[in-house]
């Protein structure tokens, strides 16, 4: 189930706030400029499903969110338990880092937990099958797709180039949840 969970940037202990509740999520996110919503899902895509397959089964709703936020370019991240390089993606993504455009992902097929840095808060945003989180420009943030990964997603850019990090050098990230131990208060 979807989870927000919100702490101080001074302790990964100090829980402001947490729900499962989609509407909350949305809200709370919201608040601090973060869109999510929840889409219908296929049941008939998984991890290791090429590109073609993913973006044609999803077409109308990618579309509709070109169209709406202007993005420049689509791809499909899909990443099974038996990759070869799965641990050198987790790791890509686990430091805070910044993006010079918006981050958006659309959940098809696993989970992933995203971990957004804002006005002295980090916000944990455990994200499963169905899940569209937007993460704007310039927030510092990481991402943790779990050491066995099972993870279809849709990506979408502003930038031709696709997927660039502007790491920050920060190690708050390292004291924070991962996937696989995810904190509950």
């Amino acid at each position: 189930m979807s989870q927000l969970t919100i702490y101080t940037d001074s302790s990964a202990t100090q829980c402001l706030f947490s729900t499962q509740n989609a509407t909350d999520i949305s809200e709370r996110l919201a608040a601090v400029g973060v869109r999510f919503e929840q889409w219908q899902t296929r049941s008939d895509i998984a991890a290791g499903d090429s590109q073609d397959t993913v973006l044609n089964a999803y077409a109308s709703d990618v579309q509709r969110l070109i169209d709406q936020q202007g993005y420049q370019s689509v791809d499909v991240i899909s990443i099974a338990a038996d990759n070869p390089q799965k641990d050198a993606l987790r790791l890509k993504f686990l430091d805070e880092h910044t993006h010079s455009e918006d981050e958006v992902r659309f959940f098809v097929q696993g989970q992933g937990l995203f971990a957004l840095h804002i006005d002295n808060c980090v916000y944990e945003i455990h994200c499963e099958k169905g899940d569209l989180l937007s993460v704007p420009a310039n927030t510092s943030h990481w991402f943790d797709l779990g050491p066995q990964p099972d993870l279809v997603a849709i990506r979408f850019f502003n930038n031709p180039d696709g997927w660039v990090a502007n790491y920050t050098g920060n190690d708050i990230a390292d004291r924070y949840s991962r996937l696989d131990t995810l904190a509950q208060c």
